[in-house]
This record gives structure tokens, C-alpha cells and sequence, in this order.
């Protein structure tokens, strides 16, 4: 088989899912908790860690990576998966209880040696 026979040629080196967005979000764009911030700590409870066995793939792994609390973008970067995909799980996982999200304060937001820690921690897991 040559490379032009490849239908998906260099992705099986990219670490990225190959399922499509929607169908890990069932068709959802947006999370459940629309303000979750990208920078919002992560930690699997108690409830998400006896449940593990029953979740789906993606939300088991959150799971857990969870165990040690780590941010939304952290998630999406190790997990391979778009932010905006790993914004509408974690909100899910955390209405039902699986995931405890601890929000920064308002000021956070705006700080940018916070901004420039997470840019800086993403680009070291690359």
C-alpha cells in the first residue's frame, strides 16, 4: 500500500481523536455552564471516582486525569481534544457530580501573568 492509498495520511501521528467534535459532545457546541473558564481547576469527586467504570471513553479518561487537579485547557491539550469539545464534557461530568470545578476569582481573569503561566504550561506538554 503506498501513501496515496492512505485515506488519512499523517494523522495516525497527530494524537488528535479522529471521531468528530459533535459526536463526543452529541451535537452540542456549548456547555451546559456556558461561563466555564478554560483555566477552571478540575478535580474527580468521590462520586466520579466509583462511577469510572461506567462512563464513555472521554469522560472516564477526565476522569482520570482528574485525580490531580489540573485546568480545563490542561485537559484538552493531554486528551488531544478541542477546548471548546473538553469545555462541554467537563461542564457535563460536573452537573452530574463526577467532577469538582473550582472557578477562578473574577480578577483572574484578567491577569496576565496567570494567562502568560497557562500558555507557558500548555506549550511544555506539547
Amino acid at each position: 500500500m503506498n501513501g496515496d492509498d492512505d485515506p488519512s495520511p499523517g494523522l495516525e501521528d497527530t494524537g488528535v481523536s479522529l471521531l468528530r467534535p459533535y459526536l463526543l459532545t452529541a451535537g452540542r457546541a456549548q456547555p451546559v455552564d456556558h461561563t466555564l473558564e478554560i483555566e477552571a481547576q478540575v478535580l474527580t469527586s468521590r462520586l466520579g471516582a466509583a462511577s469510572h467504570p461506567q462512563l464513555t471513553f472521554e469522560r472516564r479518561e477526565i476522569v482520570s486525569l482528574c485525580r490531580r487537579t489540573m485546568s480545563v485547557a490542561e485537559i484538552a491539550a493531554l486528551l488531544g481534544l478541542h477546548i471548546g469539545v473538553a469545555r462541554v464534557l467537563v461542564a457535563d461530568l460536573a452537573a452530574l457530580g463526577y467532577v469538582v470545578v473550582r472557578r477562578p476569582g473574577t480578577h483572574a481573569s484578567h491577569d496576565l501573568g496567570m494567562i502568560e503561566r497557562i500558555i507557558s504550561g500548555l506549550n511544555a506538554i506539547r
